[in-house]
């Protein structure tokens, strides 16, 4: 993306030509991808209807022209009838959002089946709610009286596609999740060098609030308790508290597509007041000359339990995790918040340290970033993918929600999300499949790939396909399979491979023609002998 002046990235779209769509459609086409009734044209509800199945909600900023001008064009009450657009109609409403209300209706966004993902959503929400392990945090007064079993799932990809379930319009407050955008808005500021002769970036193996420091005398991290206190010192030294503290509520708010964030005073007055731990944290860092210097160390603390305090529901932390999925751009604004450069160190530290001591069995399962709060709040990070927030008060011995830990072990169950799933693949013996692909696109693609292969005799790429579960039998719309290609081309290796694997050595395609016959066909006459033998037929003279 280009560089803005003031040397953060621009989000950018490429603009097509009036008449044809990103992915060469033409507005016709576009058109076309609406289910219309007998007159040829469209109902706007259904219009909004199939952007809401892909994941469009009425209100994305991005399509806000079309639903204004939808609204006004509306025939208002007593006029009989329900507004019905022509396909000029249709381009007349939809020019000023063209792009995405395209690239949904043509199956072009991150997750193209969002149906499937949201049934998913739906079934882990139902089956997790009955699991009521667990406590609320009890050391803030405030938070030990929040109703434990609330529990929210909401989901953005950073093509803003988004669903939320249970419930995800109730604000909590951030606690520790806020340590996340504390620490890329010092980054923003200082820079890695600067910020890390603070605050270190190791996992400290202890708990959250543990009055420990690395062999430096500095927090081990920016996701545990001193660091974040460590990461409230170095942001904007030179604003006054007030100012300071807005501009952190702003940024989440820029983070979260916009909507405002709240504050809750009664948590933050009683996190103060039991804040004995925090306090000698910070003396401590202080008595060790960690902080920069001239830090008002009551002032830094006061600002620290200010973040934890700030209020956001399921819908916009989900739209954060989704912003720094999407390299730091907000898939609803296109707004640059933080460069690519920060979020890649945050989301590396959350990777290791985001999960206070549980970090690493979190790492070893799950495989992604993600940072927890004792509110119950979790925020997960699928990189280039979709954030994740899941809210649910109870917590385990570590700290970290109950439901929240098991709602993300059931998503990479699911998904091949796992950062080193790429090297077991999908299929029937994983369980899992690619959110990224269309319907069947996996199934196709695979196909496609085991044919071009074998037609090169490229037994490595087989192999590798094979450990993706797809099958090696698997036959083309014209029913050719690899032992086909592999019999026409004269790739003995590949055949006896494939062969060996248990592939039938008699497949028959749309012609009625067997490997066999390719095989003569084509002069392989010690392959043409070998698939006889194994075929249990007399070898065909060659003709």
């Amino acid at each position: 993306m280009p560089a803005a002046k003031d040397g953060k990235r621009t989000a950018t779209r490429s603009r097509a030509p009036s008449t044809v769509g990103h992915g060469g459609e033409s507005r016709a086409d576009v058109f076309a991808c609406f289910a219309q009734d007998a007159s040829g044209r469209l109902s706007p509800d259904r219009l909004l209807e199939v952007l809401h199945e892909a994941g469009i909600l009425r209100d994305d900023p991005r399509i806000a022209e079309t639903v204004a001008h939808l609204d006004r064009v509306r025939p208002a009450p007593p006029v009989a009838g329900p507004l019905l657009l022509t396909a000029e109609e249709f381009t007349a409403a939809t020019r000023h959002n063209r792009g995405i209300i395209e690239r949904a209706a043509c199956g072009r966004l991150a997750v193209p089946d969002f149906p499937a993902l949201v049934a998913d959503l739906r079934r882990i929400h139902e089956e997790v709610r009955a699991d009521r392990s667990g406590a609320v945090a009890s050391y803030i007064p405030q938070l030990a009286r929040v109703d434990p079993d609330q529990f929210a799932i909401s989901v953005c990809t950073v093509d803003g596609q988004r669903f939320s379930i249970g419930d995800a319009d109730v604000n909590f407050c951030l606690q520790s999740v806020s340590k996340t955008v504390g620490y890329c808005l010092t980054l923003e500021e200082h820079g890695p060098d600067t910020v890390h002769r603070h605050v270190g970036r190791e996992p400290s193996g202890q708990g959250f609030n543990e009055l420990t420091f690395n062999k430096a005398g500095l927090p081990h991290n920016p996701m545990i308790n001193a660091g974040a206190i460590m990461s409230c010192a170095l942001i904007q030294r030179g604003l006054d508290a007030a100012d300071r503290f807005d501009f952190v509520a702003e940024t989440w708010k820029r983070l979260a597509g916009g909507r405002s964030v709240g504050f809750n005073n009664s948590v933050y007055l009683s996190e103060r007041n039991t804040a004995d731990r925090n306090f000698a944290l910070g003396y401590s860092m202080r008595e060790r000359g960690a902080f920069p210097p001239g830090t008002d160390l009551l002032a830094t603390l006061e600002f620290y339990i200010q973040c934890c305090s700030i209020e956001v529901d399921a819908r916009q932390l989900a739209v954060a995790a989704a912003s720094l999925a999407n390299a730091g751009v907000c898939p609803l604004t296109e707004d640059p918040v933080f460069s690519s450069q920060t979020v890649r160190h945050c989301l590396s530290l959350m990777s290791s340290c985001g999960m206070y001591d549980f970090s690493g069995e979190f790492a070893f399962t799950i495989g992604l970033p993600a940072k927890s709060g004792v509110s119950g709040a979790l925020m997960l990070v699928v990189p280039q993918l979709m954030g994740i927030a899941i809210w649910s008060p109870r917590l385990d011995g570590h700290g970290n929600s109950v439901r929240g830990t098991e709602v993300c072990r059931r998503l990479v169950d699911c998904y091949n999300v796992h950062t080193y799933d790429l090297l077991t693949g999908t299929g029937a013996e994983t369980g899992k499949r690619d959110p990224r692909l269309k319907r069947h696109q996996s199934a196709t693609e695979g196909i496609v790939g085991l044919c071009f292969a074998a037609s090169r005799g490229d037994v490595n790429e087989i192999r590798r396909l094979a450990a993706c579960n797809v099958p090696l039998d698997a036959a083309d719309y014209d029913g050719r399979t690899a032992l086909h290609l592999a019999a026409a081309e004269g790739h003995r290796g590949l055949v006896e491979y494939l062969l060996a694997k248990g592939v039938d050595p008699r497949p028959v395609d749309r012609w009625g023609g067997t490997p066999l016959d390719d095989a003569n066909r084509s002069g392989h006459r010690d392959l043409a002998r070998l698939l006889a033998e194994v075929a249990g037929t007399p070898r065909r003279p060659a003709p």
